[in-house]
């Protein structure tokens, strides 16, 4: 059981700033995506000379399926490498809003990986309308404003330190 701190919750993201990450991160996700197969049909063009084309019903079915699995693919690398590595993803970067474990630190990759799987459940999306977002709450994550929250532990910290000796 992880320690819960309260200045984590003092400093959760807003209900609007949660909805634009949604919005933003799907919109850099599908432009990830189109980019993907853009590359992928100029290499096949010039690899074997003409278009991918799916002209029968199977090729189309194997096209759609793969199409799929790919953009969960990217999907889950998205979340995951942005989230594990820098602690928020594009879209976080623009609303000034990052991913904390609750206790105050970096978030594990299991809590990560929690975190991202937890997106595939239906609904997921709507859930961050509540107190908390079910992938946050499943995952013991929250999105926090970074500045706020950065400053309000250094404040304490400094508080803390009032006081002690220095070494010199």
């Amino acid at each position: 059981m992880r320690k819960y701190l309260a200045v984590v919750d003092r400093h959760k993201a807003t209900s609007g700033k949660r909805f634009l990450n949604f919005f933003l991160d799907r919109l850099f996700i599908q432009a990830i995506y189109y980019a993907f197969f853009f590359i992928f049909g100029i290499g096949y063009a010039i690899v074997y000379g003409e278009g991918f084309s799916a002209e029968n019903e199977d090729q189309s079915f194997t096209f759609s399926l793969i199409a799929l699995l790919i953009y969960l693919a990217l999907s889950f690398s998205y979340f995951f490498f942005m989230e594990y590595y820098l602690g928020k993803t594009i879209a976080k970067y623009i609303t000034g809003t990052e991913v904390i474990s609750i206790d105050g630190n970096k978030p594990t990759s299991q809590q990560i990986i929690a975190r991202t799987f937890s997106r595939a459940v239906p609904f997921d999306s709507l859930s961050f309308l509540g107190n908390n977002g079910w992938h946050d709450s499943w995952s013991d994550t929250r999105v926090i404003n970074g500045k706020n929250y950065v400053a309000e532990r250094q404040l304490k910290e400094e508080i803390s330190s009032i006081g002690a000796k220095e070494m010199i």
